[in-house]
Parts: structure tokens; C-alpha cells; sequence
């Protein structure tokens, strides 16, 4: 008799968690979506209500959870610097003691859990490209640290449980992720140039546009954490997920404006505190071991991003929106 897994998605109504979802519903699972609506929306994860096997749960995973299931994914966390500074004591909180509470559910329930961890733990490297054995250089009295830090501790307990408690734990470090359902006014680089471009406003970038990011369309993250999720016990991670070709802030802003066939004009500002000046994963270990690496190419991803946005856009709720 076939017996259905049962998966928990922590963030689940979320930019990533809500395609993390509907990957994981095609594949067969039951899956619970836990959110508390933060940054996430019921919008995101319309289309799976009608899904049999698919739950909603409004839930802060700062407070314990009480669920039967096998696997857990715990994405919850704000993750784009206009959100988590926005309340960055919640923000500490939800990676701290909601690793703790995801962590102490898979331990009552012998579930096999994955943590999403970021490109963020490395801090503005010294190291370049970052392997997962570089330590990083992290600010720890930043206005950026209550999610560095916060992400970097919940590494910290992932591997204790694994050591003291034998949990079989899996622990990916997310690069930049783009695509469509993320927030149009989440302040990340992509949506905001994105956004300003179809409303012919000028694209606001920091510092002389020399700084480089890599970004991975949001189809090749999620099979890279399906991926990592059905490796072997013994391995653990951390797992570098992004795409290597690394691409200049200025250059992005100037594929932007093409695709879109925009009028927008680049203005430049100063560049905030701790914003990195290089970010760029090696993903060897991910290649090797998850026989996985992206896909999509950036101009394709980017068209496919636009047109999402276009649509949002149209809406009556969005009128007059501004990024």
C-alpha cells in the first residue's frame, strides 16, 4: 500500500515556500503550509485550496507546533532587508526560536528536517567565490545582523541537534532567488528594478553599480532543496544554492530596462551600510552531491518575472503602487 508523505513547509504561503509547495503537492506529498502572513499571502497559494492534500495554517513558528508529518522545510523568515529590519527583534526571534521549535517537532516526530539558510551567513566575504568552509564576515551590531546573525545561530542549533540528538538534518544556504509571486515591495534588487521599470520611474542603484550578485530563477531553487532534502542522512550541508554567473548590479539594471522596453534612467545613491560587494556561491559541493545546478538562464527568468509583475500591476489593488 502506497503511504503518502507528510511535509510542513514552514513560510509556506511565501515567494519560495509557495512554489516549494506546489512542487511538492505534483510530487505526490501531503503537504502543510505554515505561515503567519507576515510577508507571505493567501494570494501566493490560491491555487492549491482546492488540492486535497493541501492544509493552510495561519501559525507564527515562534510558538511550538504540534503535527504529524515526515519531512519538515522550515523557510519562515522574512528575508529581504525591508522586512526583517522592519522588526528585527521579531526577525532574531523567528530564526532562533522557530529553529528551535521546528528542530524540537522533528525530534518528537523523528521527521528529517531541512533549514533554509542564506548567502547572508558569509557576511560581505572576504572569500570569493564562497565555499560552504568559509566562516564569513559578519557584522554582529549591524542593522543587518538580526537575520545574519539569527540565520547563522539557527545553523548553529541545526548541527548541535544533529551531534546531540542524532536528528537527520539537511541545511542549504539560499543565493539570491528570483521569479515570479515575489513581493513587489520587498526592496530586493530584481522586483524593485523590475517594478520602477514598467512604471517608467527611475531605477535607484547603490554605490557605482560595480557590486555583483548571482541569482537563481525560483524553478532551480526549489529543485535544489528537493534535492538536498532526499540525499542520504549522512549529509548534512551546509549546501551552497544559487547560480554562479555572477552579474554586475549596473548590468542587471540595464537588462531590466531592455526587457521591459522601458524609458527608466539609472539614478545613483550611496550604498547602505553592510551591503556586500561581491556574492557569488561555488556550488562543487551541490554539483557533486545533489547532481544539481541551475538551469535557467538569466534573461529567460528575468522575461518570465517581468510578465508576472505586468500582471500584478494591472490590478485595481495596485494602482498607484509605487516600489
Amino acid at each position: 500500500m502506497h503511504i503518502e508523505k507528510r511535509v510542513l513547509v514552514t513560510g509556506g504561503a511565501g515567494f519560495l515556500g509557495s512554489h516549494l509547495c506546489e512542487r511538492l503537492l505534483e510530487a505526490g506529498a501531503h503537504v502543510i503550509c505554515v505561515d503567519n502572513f507576515f510577508t507571505g499571502t493567501r494570494h501566493n497559494v490560491r491555487n492549491l485550496a482546492e488540492n486535497f492534500d493541501f492544509e493552510l495554517m495561519r501559525h507564527d513558528i515562534t510558538f511550538p507546533l504540534y503535527v504529524e508529518v515526515d519531512e519538515i522545510y522550515n523557510l519562515a523568515c522574512p528575508a529581504s532587508p525591508i522586512h526583517y529590519q522592519h522588526d528585527p527583534v521579531q526577525t532574531t526571534k523567528t530564526s532562533v526560536h522557530g529553529a528551535i521549535n521546528m528542530l524540537g517537532l522533528a525530534k518528537r516526530v523523528d521527521a528529517k528536517i531541512l533549514q533554509a539558510s542564506t548567502s547572508e551567513v558569509y557576511g560581505d566575504p572576504s572569500v570569493h567565490p564562497q565555499t560552504e568552509d568559509y566562516w564569513g564576515n559578519v557584522n554582529p551590531t549591524g542593522i543587518r545582523s538580526c537575520y545574519d546573525e539569527g540565520k547563522r545561530c539557527a545553523e548553529t542549533l541545526f548541527f548541535d541537534y544533529w551531534r546531540q540528538h542524532e536528528l537527520r538534518i539537511k541545511v542549504a544556504r539560499i543565493f539570491n532567488t528570483y521569479g515570479p509571486r515575489m513581493h513587489p515591495n520587498d526592496g530586493r534588487v530584481v522586483s524593485n528594478f523590475i517594478v520602477r521599470a514598467l512604471q517608467g520611474r527611475d531605477l535607484e542603484l547603490y554605490g557605482d553599480g560595480s557590486q555583483t550578485r548571482s541569482f537563481c530563477y525560483v524553478d532551480d531553487m526549489v529543485a535544489g532543496l528537493m534535492a538536498l532534502m532526499d540525499t542520504p542522512d549522512g549529509r548534512t550541508g551546509p549546501y551552497n544554492l544559487g547560480n554562479p554567473h555572477e552579474i554586475t548590479v549596473q548590468e542587471l539594471a540595464e537588462t531590466v530596462i531592455e526587457l521591459t522596453g522601458s524609458k527608466s534612467r539609472i539614478n545613483r545613491k550611496p550604498l547602505p551600510q553592510d551591503d556586500p560587494v561581491r556574492r557569488c556561491p561555488d556550488i562543487s559541493k551541490s554539483r557533486e552531491h545533489l547532481s544539481w545546478s541551475p538551469q535557467m538562464r538569466l534573461r529567460e527568468g528575468l522575461t518570465r518575472t517581468i510578465a508576472h509583475f505586468e500582471q500584478l500591476l494591472q490590478q485595481p489593488q495596485m494602482s498607484g503602487f509605487e516600489a
